[in-house]
């Protein structure tokens, strides 16, 4: 399918690079364009990929590069489906897809895909699967959005072998004929209008995921959440429900997990806190009790698993006081979730980037905060708003001011919560660099150094 062809491969970033390994195996003419200038780029994997005898071109976009001798496009999932050649490839008929639709039609026929996505949860959702699966069977590989490339893990892939993947709705933008056996759909809410115009249209391409589905395949689907409800209406896969709320495959009585009536475990021995999180942990039970995984290999993960790093991340507990890395919750959506998770007297560290957040929408989900925090960008919006609920509020612009503030205010069993609400951009090149500098914050607290 790809042999002995040319391919434009758009962007630099972690597909791109393994994409373009995997095309320069298949004899195929490779020209790698990505607009950041290259010294901006990883210098090691450029040079390998020049090795490889494959094309770069860096800095910017050429106006005539694109022309129809190529026969594929295969594009970063981030950059979007208005950009330039993306439109210039539709008028010549050329095929433009993304590295994962590419390393799917490289997969052995039996491979069993299990593919996770979502508005929320879905990193958490895939990673907790992942190590479930991991410790109930054999030959398991994680993939996709969460950090590994399709492409970089075929080599290790056999006839078989199961795939757990979580997919972005960028990534769904450009696939056609992915198909999982097991799709799981977290929840839907808004997100990402930006990139596709409409909640509406955003909301179309995540349902995608179920698109090839037959009534052999499973599609897995939150109860609780009523746009996702809808949205699958119509979907082919053979569907299983799961629900906090309601008496459906994977759920929650008296304060247990029960699969189809099966008592799994108590609700209070799972280490992650919060609704949500016992949302994701019914969805990666409903995969596992389908992967034929013993209960016992169920409760042991449920029980040790600590999360994703940067998101609602237990750091450690310093006399008494436990923090929170939360710096992923860079929207209103994420912060009210990190907030409901919590029931003790909670100190919550807010802000970062300028974007008209409305920080009123969090108002329902303050009663256990007893002190704020506000920094970044918008501190001092951040800070008119906490203070207008009479919670105690202190006001300043970097986090380490703001961290030494929220632990010099904190009690013995009080939560202090990194959940700004708010991008990072304003002062870090990203969220985890700000989610970084906190845990390394505590790290100096408990050695003594802060």
């Amino acid at each position: 399918m790809f042999e002995n062809k040319k391919v434009l491969v758009l962007g630099a970033a972690r597909s791109g690079y393994a994409c373009s390994k995997i095309l320069a195996r298949l004899n195929t003419k490779v020209i790698l364009n990505d607009s950041k200038d290259e010294s901006l780029l990883n210098s090691v994997h450029i040079k390998e990929l020049r090795s490889l005898g494959i094309s770069c071109i860096f800095g910017y976009h050429p106006d005539d590069l694109l022309d129809n001798s190529f026969d594929y496009v295969i594009k970063n999932p981030g950059i979007r489906n208005d950009h330039e050649y993306v439109l210039k490839a539709n008028e010549l008929n050329i095929p433009v897809i993304n590295e994962v639709e590419f390393a799917y039609h490289l997969l052995p026929n039996d491979v069993n895909i299990i593919a996770i996505t979502g508005s929320n949860g879905k990193t958490t959702t895939t990673t907790l699967t992942y190590n479930i699966l991991k410790n109930g069977m054999d030959r398991v590989h994680l993939a996709g959005n969460i950090g590994y490339p399709l492409c970089s893990i075929l080599d290790d892939v056999k006839s078989g072998d199961t795939i757990v993947m979580e997919v972005s709705c960028q990534q769904l933008a450009n696939l056609y004929e992915f198909k999982p056996h097991i799709a799981l759909l977290t929840n839907l809410s808004p997100a990402h209008i930006d990139f596709f115009g409409s909640y509406e249209n955003y909301m179309k391409t995540k349902v995608k995921l179920f698109k090839n589905q037959t009534d052999s395949d499973i599609a897995i689907l939150n109860h609780d959440n009523l746009d996702s409800l809808e949205n699958t209406k119509d979907i082919k896969g053979n569907k299983m429900y799961f629900s906090i709320n309601e008496n459906v495959e994977a759920t929650i009585r008296d304060n247990k997990f029960y699969y189809k009536d099966e008592f799994i475990m108590d609700r209070d021995l799972m280490f992650l806190k919060g609704d949500h999180n016992v949302s994701n942990a019914l969805g990666a039970i409903t995969i596992a009790k389908l992967m034929n995984v013993s209960n016992e290999v169920i409760v042991d993960v449920l029980k040790n698993f600590k999360g994703v790093e940067h998101r609602l991340e237990y750091v450690d507990n310093i006399l008494g006081r436990k923090f929170y890395n939360d710096t992923e919750a860079t929207n209103i959506k994420c912060t009210q979730i990190a907030l409901s998770a919590f029931t003790e007297p909670t100190i919550l560290l807010l802000g970062g980037l300028e974007r008209g957040q409305k920080f009123e929408e969090l108002t329902p989900y303050m009663k256990n905060v007893k002190a704020v925090v506000t920094m970044g960008e918008c501190h001092e919006r951040a800070y008119l708003y906490a203070s207008s609920l009479g919670i105690e509020t202190y006001d300043f612009e970097y986090l380490k001011d703001a961290f030494k503030k929220a632990y010099e205010v904190s009690n013995e069993n009080d939560v202090i919560l990194l959940s700004p609400a708010s991008a990072s951009w304003d002062q870090y090149k990203e969220c985890e660099e700000r989610g970084l500098e906190f845990k390394n914050l505590v790290g100096g607290l408990k050695n003594g150094s802060n």
